[in-house]
């Protein structure tokens, strides 16, 4: 069974409410049509409920079994610009400025939403920018108490594959951090480990990625990737790790042999860290388009409550994949929280 099949019974398991902000996007009602008959979440819809209703029928969807939320005539809208205001005011932002914004703008009314527990998670981006979606999320739900910082990954399903788990990976970071420093390389490492563990359930893997496997080639970038590696190691010793590897190196076991003979996880990992956003992004998008592959993200990691991404590229039959996975985010969230 596919992993993404996994993760939605999972979510059908215990129901959470996932707002969808960019209701104006045909992809986005079709995901919601999709993901109600599958029943893998409670779907909270921003925007005018008769128009969305209405363009939703003409396509043949049905959206009954989701709630709507039109901003400007929220009882709520109030609340949850102070909400905002609070948060924001040490940056200039005043009273008059937060409802606009949170009246205007359906991301930030969502993410508000999430915050004040009247939702579960949110997922947008099909019709945004990452930064329109990762801003609001990082300026009103915050990094996690613990977490010392944001990331993304991508969860990446290849057909037919025989490397990493089955086909499965997760790439990191491919959609929030641009240059990470070395530590954070090794922090990123840490927290997608952990990730792919509550989503996969398979024993986690990383690969620092890098144009050189073990010293073929001399780079700054290089050099970061190694002192990355060299803090997991210190930082994370449980965390299984190794590196620098280019990719097939670190996936393919005939390869691993002859560039890292001396790794026990060369040519075993199923999970990659980027040196960078160029080579992350790029990757996925490669793997996706070429590779048949299905890729679900960008899903952040180290946030409080769930807030996930979708490329402006991304197809909508993607989409109910990543409301499953933001679900399940929300369950360990929440079953995390109980046990403190």
């Amino acid at each position: 069974m596919a992993v993404i099949n996994t993760i939605k019974d999972r979510a059908r398991a215990d129901l959470k409410k996932i707002v969808l902000p960019e209701t104006n996007d045909e992809r986005i009602l079709r995901a919601a049509d999709m993901t109600l008959k599958e029943g893998t979440a409670e779907l909270i819809l921003i925007g005018d409920e008769k128009d969305i209703k209405s363009r939703a029928e003409a396509l043949g969807l049905d959206l009954s079994g989701a709630s709507f939320v039109n901003p400007a005539e929220s009882p709520k809208l109030d609340e949850y610009a102070n909400v905002f205001y609070e948060l924001r005011k040490k940056k200039g932002v005043t009273p008059e400025q937060a409802k606009e914004k949170i009246s205007t703008d359906y991301v930030y009314f969502g993410v508000v939403m999430v915050r004040v527990g009247d939702a579960d998670g949110l997922v947008s981006g099909a019709a945004h920018t990452s930064a329109d979606t990762l801003r609001p999320a990082l300026q009103i739900v915050k990094t996690a108490k613990n977490e010392k910082m944001v990331s993304s990954f991508f969860l990446i399903e290849v057909p037919d594959c025989e490397y990493g788990e089955k086909g499965t990976f997760m790439f990191a970071d491919c959609g929030l951090t641009q240059a990470p420093t070395s530590e954070e390389l090794a922090d990123i490492a840490d927290m997608t480990a952990r990730s792919f563990k509550d989503l996969v359930g398979a024993e986690p893997i990383a690969a620092f990625i890098s144009h050189s496997t073990q010293g073929s080639a001399r780079h700054d970038i290089v050099d970061n990737v190694k002192e990355g590696l060299r803090i997991a190691h210190e930082t994370y010793p449980d965390l299984k790790c190794d590196g620098e590897f280019q990719v097939d190196a670190a996936i393919v076991p005939e390869v691993a042999a002859f560039k890292a003979p001396d790794s026990e996880l060369a040519g075993k990992a199923n999970i990659l860290i980027f040196p960078n956003i160029d080579a992350g992004n790029s990757a996925y998008k490669i793997a996706e388009r070429l590779a048949k592959a299905s890729a679900y993200g960008p899903i952040l990691q180290g946030i409080a409550k769930p807030v996930n991404d979708l490329s402006r590229g991304c197809r909508w039959q993607d989409i109910p994949g990543v409301i499953a996975i933001t679900a399940v985010q929300a369950q360990l969230i929440e079953e995390r929280n109980k046990a403190e």
